[in-house]
């Protein structure tokens, strides 16, 4: 990367990449002149002129990273490294990073606004290939002004508008596999729990249900919605209304208010999966695997949101529209059985 006259924001590869019209990896095998690089002449020749139009010039270190054995990816987290499940996402990054020849370099920040503008200052110095960005729970974000330094990919965040990739969970293909779980047992009275928090997987879960029961020929009945806290309290907290509802199986915003409803349902006298199919969300291991009976869910794919994040970073993989979302796949358990006639 370089700086810009007058101060402006320094030119990035992927600004190059935007300005030729092809990928980040097919600039940095042109720049560095990569040994046995496929690119046509005519991509070749388009990012040589935007190179020079936007006045980008690595720098020496930079370019002996790109061509040495000490490549450098930065990995900036809000809380991910002390958060059991979302830790995977550094995993998945730290594999695939390792895979293509780079060293993934980790900054948590526990959310700390000072420790975060230090964290992506101290990668910048590296001259890092690139950052990911990431937050422990998918939420939108505002990008910090310093990651426009650098090539830079959300992960399990975004910001529309930024202009910067993201890479997260496909909220809406897992509220509908969810739920098709459940369909395909024999159920067609299905409560879902959903959250009282405004968020995409609230909106994207409520959608996916919505799309199987329709899919099905399943009528929506906004009855069989409930609102909950999004923890076993609010979980337990619904057991009298998930009674009340007549409903043979209840799909759980996520794995602890899951973990209330067994709860409640237990205190009532009824059973899971024989009395009523339970359904949950996220697939936390130390809830899901070790309740009585062992929890049917839906994981969030923290492993492949890092591992994604990283190929989109090196330009391997593509954001259509500047989003990649990762499919959310069922996780089998003990909690789901047919109806009782």
């Amino acid at each position: 990367m370089t700086t810009t006259d007058h101060g402006r924001s320094p030119v990035t590869m992927r600004d190059v990449a935007r300005a030729a019209g092809v990928s980040v990896a097919t600039v940095s095998h042109v720049v560095n002149d990569k040994p046995g690089a496929r690119i046509g002449e005519d991509a070749r020749r388009r990012v040589q002129e935007a190179v020079l139009e936007l006045g980008y010039r690595p720098n020496a270190l930079a370019k002996t990273l790109s061509q040495g054995s000490s490549r450098f990816i930065g990995l900036v987290a809000d809380a991910i490294a002390t958060t059991p499940f979302a830790g995977q996402i550094i995993h998945g990054a730290q594999d695939e990073a390792w895979k293509h020849g780079y060293v993934l370099l980790v900054a948590n920040t526990d959310g700390n606004t000072a420790a975060e503008t230090d964290a992506i200052a101290m990668m910048l110095e590296h001259q890092v290939q690139g950052i990911l960005y990431s937050t422990w729970y998918h939420r939108e974000i505002v990008v910090p002004e310093t990651l426009r330094q650098t090539d830079t990919v959300l992960v399990d965040c975004f910001a529309p508008g930024s202009g910067l990739p993201a890479v997260v969970p496909d909220e809406e293909q897992g509220g509908r596999t969810a739920t098709e779980v459940l369909l395909a047992a024999g159920h067609t009275r299905i409560a879902f729990i959903n959250t009282t928090t405004p968020s995409p997987a609230q909106s994207g879960r409520l959608a996916g249900y919505r799309a199987a029961l329709e899919a099905a020929g399943v009528p929506f009945d906004d009855a069989l919605v409930l609102p909950a806290a999004p923890e076993q309290e609010g979980g337990y907290a619904c057991t009298r209304q998930v009674l009340a509802s007549q409903a043979t199986a209840v799909f759980c915003h996520n794995d602890r208010v899951a973990m209330g409803l067994y709860d409640g349902l237990r205190e009532h006298g009824r059973r899971v999966p024989e009395d009523i199919a339970v359904m949950g969300f996220d697939n936390q291991e130390v809830i899901a695997a070790h309740l009585r009976p062992p929890l049917s869910t839906v994981a969030l794919p923290h492993y492949e949101l890092g591992a994604a994040g990283v190929r989109v970073l090196l330009g391997i993989d593509e954001a259509a529209d500047g989003l990649r979302r990762i499919a959310c796949p069922p996780v089998a358990r003990a909690s789901i059985a047919e109806p009782r006639s």
